[in-house]
Parts: structure tokens; C-alpha cells; sequence
């Protein structure tokens, strides 16, 4: 596996690549690799002839306040899990390399930025678009592999790629979760073991709530609030939010449409520790009855 941390040399290796009639994948992290990220690495080996990942800590998507300098890094550690899941080439730039020029321009997604996730980080997303844009520019990749854990990260990244007429096929895996349930992320080293125990109360509640809306609910303030009542089992836990929305654009009807995809999403923090978890669910469609049409003389 090769090591690269100049963007001139990346460009060049991935036009070498594309030239030669080579698919190039791209898995964009911030490191302290874990099983989710290498279930992307492994999903673009198999869907692509390279398979390039970034490791860079992103400060533009940190707040002041938020956890930059603390953030877990270990870059042998993450060379050996890279390796292991057939990564051909991995990016490691300098935050000089990244921002030559400073940190004053940057992109924005919209509406989309500022809701659910976003009311509570809204400097997070344009953070993240003017990386994943920058990034896209240093690898010229033809697909790129994000994780559904962060689902609103998925839809910014999916509206960065089309509005800006970037052509990457944005490819979305599924969450990888560890035994209880716990989607699994970097940040979940900062959780005690009695934490990481109690915090499957998140998946649990969103599995609850799945066959809630199963069963036929499809209003949205009571979707909700079922959501709420599971989670509040848990003592301690701070719920940023839990909500249903529509899976496409996070828009939150008063009902949801039979047939539709609902996305449940949660955000709270356990300890210090700030989770992320979600789930998709479709309403169901209700069933016609034939014998209820000949009694009401259909």
C-alpha cells in the first residue's frame, strides 16, 4: 500500500489510474480507522480497481468547543487496518496541504446543512462540503464510499456531488454496529465500558419505534414521541434530538405517505460523549379488503 501526502501527487496517480482504464474508488475518513470504515474500504475493492482513503482531521467541521485537538489519531493503527482491507493508496495530508491558502472559502449545501444535525453543529456541514470538495479534487475519484451512520452527512455529500457537477457516484454503505447494537465510531473510545453497555439503548429505541410504524402509525408528533419515551429509559442520556423524516430531503410532514422511507435519526450525548445513530423504516401500505368493499356495496 502506498502512503501519499502531496495533493499534486494524488491527482497524478488517480489521472494514471483513469488512464489506463481504472475504475478509482475513494473512502474520505478522519482516521482511527475502525470495522466501519474498513467495510467501506472492502465494498470499494470490490466495486472498483483502486481504492484510495484519506485519513485528515477536518477543523473546519469542529466548533471551538468540540473535541479537534483530543480527537482519537493513530496513524499505524490505521495503516495496518487499511492495508488489511485491500486500500491501495492512502492520503495523509498535512492541514497546510489541505488549507495552503487559509480557511476563508468554503461551501455551503442549504437548507439541508441547517436542519436536525445541523441546528446543533450549523458550522458542521459547510465544514463538511468544502472538505469532501476538496477532497474529491485531490483524488478525482469516479465513486466515493460514506457510511449511513452519518445520514445527513450522505444526503449533503450526494447534493455537493450533483449540484456541483462533480460526477462522483456517491455510494452509501450500511451502518456496521458492534454486538449490542452500538453503531460503531471513532468516538466510542471515549465511552467507559458501563457507557458502550447502556448507549445500546439507542438502537434498541430505534428498532422499537421501526415496528411502531409497522404497526401502522404514521403520524409524525406520535413517531416522535415514542422515540423520546424509549430513549428516556436510559437515565443521563441528553437527547439532542429523535426524530422521523422523510429519507430523501429530512422534510417532517404532519403523516407520512403509505409506501413512503422513513429515517429515524438521534443525536444525544452520553458522559461527554456525543452518539449518532439512525435507521430506515417504510410505512406500510395499508392492505385492501375485499370483504369490507362488498359490505359497503363497492
Amino acid at each position: 500500500m502506498k502512503v501519499i501526502r502531496s495533493v499534486s501527487e494524488l491527482r497524478q496517480y488517480s489521472i494514471e489510474q483513469q488512464s489506463n482504464g481504472r475504475v478509482v474508488g475513494f473512502v474520505p475518513t478522519m482516521g482511527y480507522l475502525h470495522e466501519g470504515h474498513t467495510s467501506l474500504i472492502t465494498r470499494a475493492s470490490v466495486e472498483c480497481d483502486v481504492v484510495i482513503t484519506s485519513l485528515f482531521v477536518n477543523p473546519t467541521q469542529f466548533a471551538p468547543h468540540e473535541d479537534f485537538d483530543s480527537y482519537p489519531r493513530d496513524f499505524e493503527h490505521d495503516y495496518n487496518l487499511a492495508k488489511k482491507a485491500d486500500c491501495d493508496v492512502l492520503f495523509v495530508p498535512s492541514r497546510e496541504e489541505m488549507y495552503p491558502y487559509g480557511e476563508s472559502t468554503s461551501l455551503s449545501v442549504g437548507d439541508l446543512a441547517y436542519k436536525i444535525e445541523g441546528k446543533f453543529r450549523p458550522h458542521f456541514f459547510d465544514g463538511v462540503a468544502t472538505v469532501v470538495a476538496k477532497l474529491f479534487n485531490a483524488a478525482l475519484p469516479n465513486k466515493a464510499f460514506f457510511g449511513q451512520k452519518d445520514y445527513q452527512q450522505s444526503l449533503v455529500v450526494k447534493s455537493l456531488s450533483r449540484d456541483m457537477l462533480m460526477g462522483v457516484e456517491i455510494v452509501v454503505c450500511p451502518i456496521v454496529r458492534e454486538t449490542n447494537g452500538l453503531a460503531m465510531s471513532s468516538r466510542n473510545k471515549y465511552l467507559t465500558d458501563e457507557q458502550k453497555d447502556n448507549a445500546k439503548i439507542l438502537f434498541k429505541s430505534l428498532v422499537a419505534t421501526k415496528e411502531y410504524i409497522e404497526s401502522g402509525i404514521r403520524n409524525r408528533k406520535k413517531i416522535n414521541a415514542y422515540l423520546h419515551d424509549m430513549l428516556r429509559r436510559l437515565d443521563g442520556l441528553k437527547i439532542d434530538y429523535a426524530i422521523a423524516a422523510d429519507s430523501n430531503n429530512l422534510d417532517e410532514p404532519n403523516d407520512f405517505e403509505e409506501g413512503s422511507q422513513v429515517v429515524l435519526l438521534i443525536g444525544a450525548v452520553l458522559g461527554k460523549t456525543r452518539l449518532i445513530d439512525n435507521l430506515l423504516v417504510k410505512v406500510p401500505i395499508e392492505k385492501f379488503n375485499e370483504d369490507d368493499r362488498f359490505e359497503e356495496g363497492l
